[in-house]
């Protein structure tokens, strides 16, 4: 006689989670997730896993489609905060008092033929946002986009811009000097 294996939901939890441990920690390591986020990415998709586990039928399969997409979710919000904290750097350098008026001349003249370079689309988002100061309610409106994708596309164009300003040598020290 063979005996058939238990159902995850039937096995207690310390069991479920020894034995797909590994499978869980390829799955960060195939994501690179840091490990300092890892925990914190595991324990997002294992309390999804708790608050469900009475309506869920295979918990292994969900549970790693669960991780998988905590994954993707970590990697997008991280790339959102890069993309908004290098451009606040960027503008505070930009925008630093201490220069003298003709280093601004010059970084202004950098910047402006770097964002000539890039697509029409990105040089009208950045011009309406970041020199006529419109909020991105107002961008979206002006260029023809709901409200809740002018992030998703402004972050698109902010990160176009900081690879050029990247690939264009822009590697000065950002932090004002005394």
């Amino acid at each position: 006689m063979i005996l058939a294996e238990p159902q995850d939901s039937e096995l207690p939890v310390e069991e479920f989670l020894d034995r797909i441990q590994p499978r869980l920690r390829s799955i960060l390591a195939h994501h690179r997730i840091p490990p300092e986020d890892a925990e914190d990415v595991l324990q997002q998709a294992l309390l999804a896993l708790v608050y469900k586990w009475d309506e869920i039928r295979g918990p292994e399969s969900w549970l790693l489609g669960t991780l998988r997409h905590k994954c993707l979710v970590y990697w997008r919000s991280r790339r959102r905060s890069l993309y908004h904290a290098v451009d606040a750097v960027i503008l505070d350098h930009f925008a630093d008092s201490t220069k003298s008026d003709q280093e601004r001349l010059e970084l202004a003249s950098d910047l402006n033929a770097l964002v000539a370079d890039l697509p029409e689309r990105c040089r009208k988002i950045l011009r309406l946002r970041y020199r006529l100061g419109y909020d991105p309610p107002e961008v979206a409106e002006e260029m023809g986009y709901s409200p809740a994708s002018i992030s998703k596309v402004t972050n698109r164009c902010l990160a176009a811009l900081n690879r050029a300003l990247v690939s264009d040598g822009f590697r000065r020290p950002i932090s004002k000097q005394s």
